[in-house]
């Protein structure tokens, strides 16, 4: 019996090895007639799956969709359109250790239905207290200052009437005149006990600044006033005259 052997020329070895090769390595054909190694596409490439996992925020629960290779920073990314946190106000919690944000969610152990809890950073909780607070006393500023601008309001409008009949040479009393003043000068001790920084600030100095123009404009009317004389009223009523008593006595003598 006649064995076949086994043993291949170096051609054949070439052309399997050829053949191996091509069959490894996919080519194109280039414009030009250029023969050039194929690229792979994004086609090529096999997709990784998408998981659900669980994140408990206190008393709420999200459920979001994330790819399975993603990184806890993208976890992050996606969480903060649902929570409100920013990525540097979240902290994300696994298996009781706190991930960082480029630690991968497969390596991690997180898998489909998988619970994360998401906390407040408390650096950033106190920031956002503080900031709070902040804008807070910022909008008790404009109120304040607002509700000023209103009582200036009717008082600037009385200064014109009383301006208008000095103007028109008639005689006001001057204590209308020195009520006002009193009046302005409170709205200005209000103004100074608001704190304010910012826009409020430039609302408080405009408001200030209005005080100032009603009490220089009733200083002129003031002195404007004073050349102006009291108009005296005369009425048609008659009075009634009576004559003096006698100056002449009768007297009565007696024995």
């Amino acid at each position: 019996m006649m064995r076949r052997s086994k043993n291949c020329s170096s051609g054949d070895r070439l052309s399997d090895s050829s053949a191996i090769r091509d069959e490894e390595i996919e080519w194109e054909m280039r414009p030009g007639g250029m023969l050039v190694q194929k690229r792979c596409t994004k086609h090529d490439v096999v997709a990784t799956p998408n998981m659900i996992v669980s994140i408990v925020y206190g008393a709420v629960r999200y459920e979001i969709s994330i790819n399975s290779q993603a990184t806890f920073g993208e976890l992050k990314k996606l969480l903060a359109s649902e929570t409100g946190l920013q990525p540097v106000e979240q902290q994300l919690i696994f298996r009781g250790k706190e991930r960082e944000n480029g630690d991968y969610l497969d390596r991690c152990g997180v898998k489909d239905r998988s619970k994360i809890v998401l906390v407040e950073d408390p650096s950033s909780k106190e920031k956002r207290y503080i900031e709070m607070r902040k804008n807070a006393k910022i909008q008790s500023a404009h109120r304040a200052i607002s509700d000023i601008s209103m009582e200036l309001d009717k008082l600037v409008e009385q200064v014109s009437v009383i301006d208008k009949t000095v103007t028109s040479g008639k005689n006001v009393p001057e204590v209308q005149i020195t009520i006002l003043v009193e009046m302005l000068m409170r709205q200005a001790i209000k103004l100074e006990s608001i704190s304010t920084e910012g826009d409020a600030s430039a609302q408080k100095s405009l408001q200030g600044k209005r005080v100032q123009k009603c009490v220089e404009t009733l200083d002129v009317i003031k002195r404007s006033n004073a050349k102006v004389k009291p108009e005296v009223v005369v009425t048609d009523k008659k009075w009634e005259t009576f004559d003096p008593p006698s100056t002449t006595a009768t007297w009565e003598y007696f024995d």
